[in-house]
């Protein structure tokens, strides 16, 4: 902007110049001048060197001339042309200037009031710049307190929830020992209860179990044999005397007959089987009843017990005819069980000493419907057992029978009914084709469907 002014200013200088030169009347001719030395030549006048008027003074009025020479004449002096010229254009320059300044006093004051209004719109803006900044200042010094305030808290609050995980974590680790211990405790009582439930005596194995004051002595090799004899019966007993001729063949494997009405022939005849050919010596013992079947069984064991007051029933093959038949199917089924009356009755009869038709006989003459029974001491006599023995030393029972689950009944299990007479009864399993049941059954208790 100061340089515009400049040029503005410059070309209003000349103008006016040129316009004095223009009104200015010509000079008289005058004589010339001696030449004027290179170094006595007038500079040129600038705008910007242009010297101030003088101001006329106020105390002293200019005296005209007239009046002065008439109060003092002068002589003449000889004017000087260059001086007047100088003068002359000494005054022309101090009216082109006073005229520009005139002229140029307008935009002298609009110039200053433009600073001026830069200046202040220049203050006005850093004052603005200075209160944003401050601001600015404000709000980053509340949002550093504000950071370190939230910072102090999620420190306090780290450190309390430390303090709550270490309080925590002391609370569960005493509260795990306490557990473990009860869980001990409790372990170490279930473990002595479940030690009580064992025996600490083990089983007693002999190759001759009775002893000499007539005790028998039975070891874990031992198979129960109770209730009716079907095809589960045969499998579950065969089974384990296979099994127990694996582990050992000197030791004797024991049979114990606490109660059995008998059964299905071909069943006990597959028991008989696995007596006969184990290598391992099988013992029979009856308890409390042995009929039909199971005294087969039992007689024609090689080895054999029975309590004094243990009851030990034979009887013929008998037969229920289901359905219609005819005479000649009915005469069939009689054949039948006289076939299989054969295979068991004989060997009973030849160990008793007698015939078939003897045995048959004295059945009848002991009881009139031919079922005839003795205690054990009378059936060691008939040779229907081997030894009475006065007591019974059951060694595998090394666990208490109480502490186990529930047994399961077996398969084939009988369910019992009641009659239309209110008289109970149990269906008896079907009968696989040519078997017949030898079975003790007076009170027709067991029924075929």
């Amino acid at each position: 902007m100061k340089a515009t002014t400049r040029c503005t200013l410059a070309l209003l200088g000349m103008a006016t110049a040129f316009a004095v030169a223009q009104d200015a009347p010509a000079p008289a001719p005058a004589t010339p001048a001696a030449p004027v030395p290179a170094s006595a030549a007038t500079p040129p006048i600038g705008i910007g060197n242009i010297p101030a008027a003088p101001a006329p003074t106020a105390d002293k009025p200019q005296e005209k001339p007239a009046e002065k020479s008439a109060e003092k004449p002068a002589p003449e002096a000889k004017a000087d042309p260059i001086k007047a010229e100088q003068e002359k254009l000494s005054v022309e320059n101090n009216l082109a200037a006073e005229r520009l300044k005139a002229e140029t006093n307008a935009m002298r004051d609009e110039i200053t009031k433009l600073k001026m209004e830069k200046d202040l719109l220049t203050e006005r803006m850093g004052l603005a710049a200075a209160k944003r900044q401050a601001a600015q200042e404000d709000e980053n010094a509340k949002a550093e307190a504000e950071s370190a305030k939230i910072s102090r808290e999620a420190s306090i609050a780290r450190a309390r929830a430390e303090l709550l995980t270490n309080e925590l974590k002391s609370v569960q680790s005493e509260s795990g020992i306490a557990l473990a211990k009860l869980q001990n405790q409790i372990s170490t009582y279930e473990m002595e209860g479940k030690r009580k439930a064992y025996a600490d005596a083990k089983p007693t194995y002999l190759e001759n179990p009775l002893k000499d004051d007539g005790t028998l002595v039975i070891s874990d090799r031992r198979i129960a044999l109770n209730g009716l004899i079907t095809m589960a019966t045969a499998d579950h007993i065969t089974d384990r005397i296979d099994f127990y001729n694996n582990l050992d063949k000197k030791l004797p494997i024991f049979i114990v007959i606490d109660e059995s009405p008998g059964g299905s022939v071909m069943a006990g005849y597959r028991i008989q089987k696995a007596m006969e050919s184990s290598d391992a010596p099988v013992h029979v013992v009856v308890k409390s009843f042995a009929a039909s079947m199971a005294a087969g069984i039992t007689t024609l064991a090689k080895h054999s017990y029975a309590y004094p007051n243990a009851v030990i029933l034979h009887h013929q093959i008998s037969s229920t005819l289901f359905g219609q038949l005819n005479l000649t199917e009915q005469a069939e089924v009689v054949k039948e069980s006289q076939r299989w009356w054969a295979r068991f009755g004989t060997p009973i009869a030849q160990k008793m000493g007698v015939t078939t038709d003897e045995f048959i006989k004295q059945m009848y003459a002991h009881n009139s419907s031919g079922d005839w029974s003795e205690f054990g001491e009378d059936a060691c006599k008939l040779k229907w057992v081997d030894h009475i023995v006065q007591g019974i030393e059951e060694t595998s029972f090394t666990k208490n029978p109480d502490s186990g689950p529930v047994a399961t009944p077996a398969p084939n299990a009988l369910k019992e009914e009641v009659d239309a007479n209110g008289k109970p009864f149990s269906y008896l399993p079907h009968l696989t084709p040519k078997d017949v049941y030898f079975l003790y059954n007076p009170d027709n208790y067991f029924r075929m469907r």
